[in-house]
């Protein structure tokens, strides 16, 4: 059934996504991949029948289009938001296509026109709430949960470091859990291999390599711009911000006055948290090759072993040609 997969890979979806400015960037897919070019977005599936239908759109980022949205930080809010739209989309129509009828769908530029399976009210139903639910996976799990947990420790709740950094902690232990045991289920770990053909074939592009299965497979399945390490530096950056951000709360309107109030207060400053770590991640990206900087960078490799898999050929075909349409 391509429902509960969809449903988790919705959940996953700030993980798959690599992080996209100047350079291409891509996602993972149910049986393809989406890849960002510079005025373009485009995916290629696998079909049932073996074919692989590719499909492009124009897309310019409003951030360059917009000068002000541009500045560091806020444009790092916007191109979250425009990924996860993008996003979305991509992985409501990879669902379409990978379990289309033989024969539906061909490879092209642009959708079908007609013989592509025709998503039903019902599906794009089940869709909606399954973004409805991955969200309400991901706050309540990964973010009230820890914040509630800590709360029970009257020491810890009184220090908003200490405070933070236990929830940080147990929202990072939280994550690896929950990933680690999803890995497991057959159709994730595929979706993780079409995860590391994309960043083989993102790789090999940034090398000016050619865009053929053998330059690419060669390889590494770990990038630097990863979402799973855009994630990881988010509940990095969260300790720190968060912690100046109950302190000065505290100090100008007094304590909480429960932890769902201080729940509502972190998830209004989300995107300050986002958009600061996604600055700090194309810092990293940047000067990757320094020796402290490396340092840094490792946590959010290490566990991209978990999100990524060595893909076949067929799955590095399918990226590949997602980039070249993107390009």
């Amino acid at each position: 059934m391509r429902k509960p997969k969809l449903l988790t890979a919705s959940a996953l979806l700030p993980a798959l996504l690599a992080e996209k400015d100047d350079t291409v960037g891509g996602q993972a897919l149910i049986e393809g991949v989406m890849m960002r070019g510079k005025d373009k977005v485009a995916w290629a599936v696998r079909r049932p029948d073996g074919g692989i239908t590719v499909e492009s759109r124009p897309f310019v980022s409003i951030t360059k289009r917009v000068a002000v949205l541009g500045i560091p930080v806020i444009r790092g809010v916007i191109n979250l938001f425009e990924s996860l739209k993008w996003g979305f989309e991509a992985l409501e129509r990879s669902v379409d296509i990978s379990t289309a009828e033989e024969g539906a769908g061909a490879e092209s530029g642009k959708p079908p026109a007609d013989g592509k399976k025709k998503t039903s009210a019902a599906d794009k139903l089940f869709f909606a709430l399954s973004i409805v639910m991955a969200l309400a996976i991901s706050l309540g799990l990964f973010m009230y949960a820890p914040m509630w947990t800590v709360s029970r420790v009257p020491f810890i709740n009184d220090s908003p470091m200490l405070f933070n950094l236990s929830a940080g902690i147990i929202r990072i232990a939280l994550f690896l859990i929950y990933i680690s045991l999803i890995s497991l289920w057959s159709d994730i770990r595929r979706m993780f291999e079409y995860h590391g053909a994309e960043h083989k074939t993102i790789f090999a592009y940034e090398d000016g390599k050619p865009l053929t299965v053998g330059n690419v497979d060669p390889y590494a399945t770990v990038h630097p711009r990863c979402g799973t390490s855009f994630l990881i530096l988010v509940a990095i950056c969260s300790i720190l911000l968060f912690s100046i951000i109950d302190t000065l709360y505290i100090q100008y309107f007094g304590a909480f006055v429960n932890i769902f109030h201080r729940f509502v207060v972190h998830l209004v400053l989300i995107p300050l948290v986002a958009g600061t770590s996604y600055e700090f991640l194309k810092l990293l990206a940047k000067y990757q090759n320094v020796p402290f900087v490396d340092i840094l960078i490792k946590p959010g490799l290490w566990l991209q072993r978990i999100t990524t898999r060595k893909p076949d050929p067929s799955q590095i075909e399918v990226a590949v040609k997602a980039l070249e349409a993107a390009l």
